[in-house]
């Protein structure tokens, strides 16, 4: 092999070309030569380059990739072996420094008194190069006396990637197999340079080159330089179909996977060329034909060109339609005898006559699979016989359930889990060992597992068969993921000004599933401090357990117009709450409540406050409704709360924090008074839909929640215990901008009622009753848009608020005098509507979301927003 140095810098150059023989890994199904031809037309005739054996020194690198000697380095003579023949009467090693001579003799398969010619020498050369131990080697015969000069190869001291921006560091760094401490050889350079171009043509970088280089250093060292460049991401420019006269190029383009490059597609990553997603592609043609009946559909040929600039690509189908085909026949033979063919056959929702469809194939074998696996039989084999009749165009079909035996689980098996202890993991599955198996039971404990959050997404339970025929492995490969939450942020708030919040949550504390959190908020209008622990499985029993210590002080604000609030009542609250909840079958869930707070609730006497007189005609210093309006001033005082509640809840989601299907509903009702104080009972509901359009990222949710309070014993509600309505859970309106609410306009002495709107003062009273309902549909933006972590959504939302208590106004002021006076509006149950579109985006500073809603039927005295953000608050 070569001996070579490398100055600084210098020892490698690039081919930036793509060869031919890479190419032919762009063309895939069943391409025709002709189709192939201009593809090889475009490239420079290059020949392939082979990895050669040592000894000989030209060990190829990869394409895109070259080495070249040191400009000085001497040209070693490789065939260094002299002629003739005799006896060996020595071996003489020179030039070892790392290694010791006899490594070098372990090689050579030479001993003393041996007898050696050319061919043995030549042998012996080529094992010392095969060993890679060695820079360069030459063996000399003097007289019987072999000498043997080696040079080491050198020892690898760092590896150093340069020029990684597009594709991460990490993942170059992941695919180089050279490492501090190793021989380097030429041979280990060029596999890694192999595997770095294969990052970079996974991600669509077909242009990128790799250029690696050496660094010399004292003691027979080296740093070993990969200096990428990676060049613009290779782009579909245009997709062909050619021999397709039923569906048009574009409802065939939109059937697959892959996309033309456009200016406006901003956030897909899908333009960009992939070998892997053209073979995908042609399923998915495939695929898309045999739903809309032609079963004999195919593809004939696949290929893609590079552009003349050699950037992009132009990828053809050729494809061959075929006839469309209708069902014949549908029929179901089971071999089970546990399933008796003519009841199961109901489960067949496969009509003779309809146009032939290959979904709908698939969803029948499912679903028998399914129920056969409720059965117990985990492997049951179903299987479609397809009898296809040509002239009629029909096809007939018979479902095979072929014979299998029941299935008991033998093990659940739990890998992965490093963190998160066994019993956490081992309660949320619905099955144990011994257990007959029910892939419903498997699909709910995924969900489950899935629902705790602690976990990577779209785990998955592998069924592996047992030691015998009748048992069933149940394997879980988890891969924990982080589950504490420190946030620290500071930002606006369309809604509350300045917004400072810290919090700190553990989801999984010690691993076992407990969780623990602290929180402190401070905005323009409330601040706040609450800490919680709640332990989901006290003692080990299906029971839950937790408490919050809580104080919050909240500024309620009113409006003087449309762009100005100002303060009104303040309410400090402090109290704590004791919970627990428990289970009542696999989706129904009771929780039972017990919680007591202080209220102060208060008003600035320098603005609201007055002198009193009283009937027996003493003057006292207290909240004048002429000032505040007396549906303020009764609200002033301090009062306890002592409350009892439950929820009744039904939860079917596969996924609690952000779920894409399933059902969520909860019933909940709270009686203040058992010990005194307020007394009130508050009844709410809450129902949530979501679903998965044909299993894609779009998804819809419906929800729809209501309630009612009501107090007793002679006492009104309070206004601080009503409902309120508006942003941000109803978009479109302000903040508590539904719903009933006094507007008090100024009166002059002469009796008029100012209509300048800035003078009057807008004040929310809540109300008893409301319900509240959406459509909204989020909006995927391919995986571009969910590294950004965006997730927009378009909605509609209907609700309203009404049912205020009675209200005492004051009495307009007598003539000659200044004064206000009172309006009562939007106590009513019709609803309000809005539509709008938004966005939430986790932000590397903290998550925001931009609401874009129109308030399209109001209420009089309704206050709307066009536009609302928050910034550092959870949504």
């Amino acid at each position: 092999m070569s001996e070579y140095r490398a100055e600084s810098g210098h020892a490698f150059r690039p081919v930036t070309a793509v060869t031919r023989a890479r190419l032919r890994t762009l063309l895939v199904g069943t391409a025709l030569a002709g189709l192939a031809a201009p593809v090889f037309a475009q490239l420079p005739q290059l020949s392939d380059p082979a990895m050669v054996t040592p000894p000989n020194p030209a060990d190829a690198l990869p394409a895109g990739a070259k080495l070249q000697n040191v400009p000085g380095a001497p040209t070693p003579d490789l065939a260094a072996v002299p002629s003739g023949s005799g006896i060996v009467r020595g071996i003489t090693i020179k030039g070892t420094e790392r290694l010791e001579p006899e490594t070098v003799r372990s090689y050579i398969e030479l001993n003393v008194g041996d007898p050696f010619d050319r061919n043995r020498l030549d042998t012996a050369l080529k094992a010392l190069y095969a060993s890679e131990l060695f820079a360069d080697v030459t063996i000399a015969d003097q007289g019987g006396n072999i000498v043997i000069t080696v040079v080491e190869n050198p020892v690898i001291n760092r590896v150093i990637i340069e020029g990684a921006k597009k594709v991460k560091e990490d993942k170059v760094r992941e695919e180089i197999r050279l490492a501090p401490r190793q021989i380097f050889t030429r041979s280990k350079v060029s596999a890694d340079v192999a595997r770095i171009l294969e990052v970079y043509q996974r991600a669509g970088r077909f242009a990128a080159s790799v250029e690696p280089k050496i660094v010399k250093l004292d003691q027979n060292r080296v740093d070993v330089v990969f200096e990428i460049s990676e060049g613009p991401k290779a782009k579909v420019v245009q997709i062909n179909i050619i021999g397709n006269k039923v569906f048009s190029d574009g409802d065939l383009r939109g059937a697959m996977a892959t996309e033309q490059a456009r200016w406006y597609k901003l956030f897909s990553s899908n333009d960009t060329f992939d070998p892997d997603r053209m073979a995908y592609d042609q399923q998915k043609l495939r695929q898309f034909y045999l739903t809309a009946g032609y079963a004999d559909f195919r593809v004939a040929s696949a290929s893609a060109e590079l552009t003349p600039d050699g950037k992009d690509f132009i990828i053809t189908y050729v494809v061959d339609e075929g006839k469309r085909y209708k069902f014949g026949e549908v029929n179901l033979e089971s071999q089970i005898r546990d399933i008796n063919a003519d009841q199961f056959k109901s489960l067949i929702t496969i009509q003779s006559g309809d146009w032939y469809n290959a979904q709908k194939i698939e969803n029948v074998v499912n679903v028998l699979s399914e129920t056969a696996g409720i059965l117990g039989y985990a492997f049951a084999d179903v299987r479609p016989q397809f009898n296809r009749d040509k002239e009629k165009l029909q096809m007939n079909i018979t479902f095979i359930i072929n014979e299998a035996p029941r299935v008991y689980v033998e093990r659940v098996s739990i890998n992965g889990n490093v963190r998160t202890r066994d019993k956490v993991i081992r309660r949320e599955f619905r099955l144990a060992e011994g257990d007959a198996f029910n892939s419903i039971k498997v699909k709910r404990s995924r969900d489950r597992l899935q629902g705790l959050g602690f976990f990577q997404d779209n785990l998955t339970i592998d069924q592996k068969p047992g030691s015998t025929p009748d048992k069933i492995i149940l394997e879980t490969n988890v891969q924990e993921k982080p589950t504490g939450e420190l946030q620290v942020s500071a930002g606006y708030s369309s809604l509350e000004g300045l917004i400072l919040s810290l919090s700190i949550k553990e989801r999984n504390f010690r691993g076992k599933g407990q969780e623990l959190s602290a929180g402190v908020n401070i905005s323009s209008y409330s601040k706040s401090i609450e800490l919680g622990f709640t332990e989901p499985y006290l003692f080990g029993k299906n029971l839950a357990l937790g408490f919050n210590v809580f104080r919050r002080d909240y500024n309620s604000f009113n409006y003087t117009n449309s762009n100005q609030r100002t303060s009104t009542y303040s309410q400090t609250t402090t109290g704590f709450q004791v919970r627990t909840g428990f289970s009542l079958t696999e989706f129904w869930a009771a929780s039972v409540r017990y919680g007591l707070s202080y209220d102060q609730v208060t008003l600035d006497p320098a603005i609201y406050y007055g002198q009193i007189t009283n009937p027996d005609g003493t003057v006292t210093i207290q909240c004048d409704p002429l000032k505040a309006g007396r549906y303020l001033c009764d609200a002033v005082g301090n009062f306890t709360t002592s409350s009892i509640g439950y929820s009744l809840i039904w939860d079917s989601t596969n996924n609690r924090g952000r779920p894409s299907a399933g059902q969520r509903f909860t019933f909940s009702q709270d009686l203040a008074g058992i010990f005194g104080g307020v007394d009130y009972l508050r009844t709410r509901a809450n129902y949530d839909w979501w679903y998965a359009i044909n299993g894609s990222a779009w998804v819809v949710n419906v929800g729809a929640e209501g309630g009612y309070v009501f107090g007793y014993g002679g006492q009104p509600v309070r206004i601080v215990d009503r409902f309120y309505l508006g942003s941000p859970r109803f978009r479109g309106f302000d903040i508590r901008g539904v719903g009933p609410r006094v507007i008090r306009k100024p009166v002059l002495p002469d009796g008029t009622v100012v209509q300048d709107e800035s003078t009057w003062v807008n004040d929310s009273i809540g109300g008893q009753a409301y319900y509240l309902g959406r459509v909204e549909l989020q909006v995927p933006l391919g995986s571009k848009g969910a590294e950004l972590g965006l997730r927009p959504s378009v909605y509609v939302d209907v609700g309203s608020l009404w049912d205020a208590p009675p209200q005492i106004f004051i009495t307009p002021p007598p003539p000659g005098q200044f004064g206000y006076k009172e309006f009562y509006y939007g106590d009513s149950p019709s609803p309000r509507v809005s539509i709008g579109a938004g966005v939430s985006w986790n932000s590397p500073f903290g998550p925001f979301r931009f609401d874009l809603a129109k308030a399209i039927v109001t209420q009089q005295g309704d206050v709307t927003k066009l536009f609302q953000f928050n910034v550092g608050t959870q949504f």
